[in-house]
Formats: structure tokens, C-alpha cells, sequence
């Protein structure tokens, strides 16, 4: 497939005739790429059959628990201690090396989470997460009725205990469904995406680690002639953002201009750096896990520096 350049600094990024390699297939819908940085394996999640799987180059594709509790969105803390975020139990959840299960958040003013979606961890330990409904829907999740009555993004501080209410940090009603979000180097942003309303909004962080002085920087990221909207979504070393959308992966600068967009045979859930110099990207696409190697790096996350 040939990439498809908006802006010639796009070739800076990838070579228009890149491969794209599929590494895995057979899955019911992947998501939730994970890297990890000593051990060189990917895990990745498949909501609709209660899976966590792991790939690695000598290994392939292997099951890594099952149930999963249909888990999605997949990051690491300092002390690669995994954490999941659970559709069906509506959770936000933290497994230790010898995969012990500890449930870090679960509710927000007395009412059950609607189910956490997407999840990255700040240099200071701070642990930001979606919450949109996809989880309580038939295939992805388990139905159920709703409690929230709105969709947020949230907080768990530093000192969060397992068991205490997590902090919303945007105001109720400003998503329709929040679901990929990232810091941008020096973590003075964060963007979050929004697959309702097809845009990405930019925020400041304050002391108190909420989100303030918000922008839209990109919309539009939707088409009537191809699927694809906003999921999963990073950002590269040199504060490029990579947001997957209609034919695959769209790319903008850091003043969000399009610079182009990487093709994929299937449409695109989710998408983490790995492998040698962390330029490779592992992209979760619907039945299949993809990879293409890149010309930049990943920006680098806290639990990176372990590698």
C-alpha cells in the first residue's frame, strides 16, 4: 500500500512505499498495543473474546490471560506494573509482575465508571484515563445500563489508593466519547480524541493535574466513503501526532497541520511504539496486528526509560 503524503515534511516521517507486515490475524477486534521495554514483546487486547495476547518476534502471537475482563487500553507505570483498562467491570486495574490483580479505580461520586477506554501515565506517576460507553455495548463490552450520565476523562493522583474515586478533569458534557488520548513532549499537553465528535482537543494540565485552557486542534477526522475515526492515538519525539482515522493513520504536526496518512489494509483501532530504537509501530487494525517501521522515534513515556 502506498502512504499518502499531505505535506512533504511527511517523507521525514516514512518512505511513501514503507511495508506495512501483518504479524497476526484471526482476532475478533485487537486493540490496546503494549511494548515491553525489557522483555521486547507486544501485548495487545481483544475486547470481544475475553483475550489478552502477547507477540514477540521469536515467540509469535501467544494467549496471555484469558478471561481478560474484556480489557482495551494497555500502558505500563515506572515499575512495569501493567495497567488495564477493564470493560467489563467498568475498572481501571493494575497487575504486578507476578500478575496479581489490584483494582485502582472503579466509581466517581458514588456511581460506577461507565468503562474506562484508554489510559497513559505522567512523568509524576499521574494516571489519566477515558471513560466513554463502548464497553457497556453487545461485542465490546457487556450491556448494561448507563450511571454516569456523561462521558470524562479522569485522574488518579500519585498517591492514589486503590479504592478511592478518581478526579474528573474536564467538564461534563464537552465529549460525546472521549477514547484515545497522550501527552506531547515535556507533558505540557495532553490531547484527548473524541470518536463522537470526530476531533482532537488540546489541553493544559494545572497544578491539580486537571485539564485547562482547552482547544480544538484538529477535526473533521471522518469521511463518508471510508471508515475510520478517532481511537487510539501517540505522539512521536518530535511532537508529531498520530491519530488513526479514515484509511488508516492520519499525522499532524505539532500545530496541527496534516501531514499525511499511513495505509493499512484494515481499519485502525490503536497504535505503540517498539522494537529497536522504539521507531517501530505496532498498530492494532480490526482483525489483525500490523507493523511499520518509521524514520522518527516515539515520544518517550515514563515506563520506556526501564529499556
Amino acid at each position: 500500500m502506498t502512504h499518502v503524503e499531505s505535506d512533504p515534511r511527511f517523507a521525514a516521517i516514512i518512505d511513501p512505499d514503507a511495508e506495512v507486515k501483518q504479524l497476526g490475524t484471526g482476532f475478533i477486534f485487537t486493540e490496546g498495543p503494549l511494548w515491553h521495554p525489557t522483555e521486547h514483546y507486544l501485548l495487545f487486547s481483544d475486547m470481544p473474546g475475553d483475550v489478552r495476547r502477547r507477540w514477540s518476534a521469536g515467540g509469535g502471537v501467544e494467549e496471555a490471560a484469558r478471561p481478560s475482563n474484556k480489557g482495551n487500553g494497555l500502558t505500563y507505570d515506572a515499575a512495569l506494573n501493567l495497567l488495564v483498562c477493564e470493560h467489563a467491570t467498568s475498572a481501571v486495574a493494575r497487575f504486578g509482575p507476578d500478575g496479581q490483580r489490584e483494582v485502582l479505580a472503579t466509581h466517581f461520586e458514588g456511581r460506577e465508571l461507565n468503562s474506562p477506554n484508554d489510559i497513559c501515565v505522567q512523568a509524576d506517576g499521574s494516571i489519566y484515563f477515558t471513560d466513554p460507553v463502548f464497553g457497556r455495548m453487545e461485542h465490546y463490552g457487556v450491556p448494561r445500563p448507563l450511571e454516569m450520565g456523561f462521558q470524562g476523562v479522569y485522574r488518579l493522583a500519585p498517591d492514589h489508593r486503590p479504592g478511592d474515586e478518581a478526579q474528573l478533569v474536564c467538564d461534563r458534557g464537552l465529549f460525546g466519547q472521549p477514547n484515545g488520548l497522550c501527552f506531547a513532549p515535556g507533558e505540557q499537553l495532553l490531547y484527548v480524541n473524541d470518536t463522537e465528535h470526530a476531533n482532537i482537543r488540546a489541553f493544559e494540565i494545572a497544578a491539580d493535574g486537571s485539564l485547562v485552557n482547552g482547544r480544538l486542534f484538529a477535526e473533521g477526522i471522518a469521511e463518508d466513503n471510508r471508515g475510520g475515526r478517532p481511537d487510539g492515538m501517540k505522539v512521536d519525539a518530535e511532537g508529531n501526532l498520530y491519530v488513526t482515522g479514515p484509511g488508516g493513520i492520519w499525522v499532524y504536526d505539532p500545530a496541527g497541520t496534516k501531514l499525511g496518512e499511513i495505509a493499512f489494509p484494515e481499519g485502525v483501532a490503536n497504535m505503540h511504539w517498539g522494537g529497536e530504537n522504539w521507531q517501530t509501530l505496532y498498530v492494532c487494525a480490526t482483525t489483525s496486528l500490523y507493523a511499520v517501521t518509521l524514520k522518527v522515534r516515539g515520544r518517550a513515556e515514563l515506563f520506556m526509560a526501564a529499556g
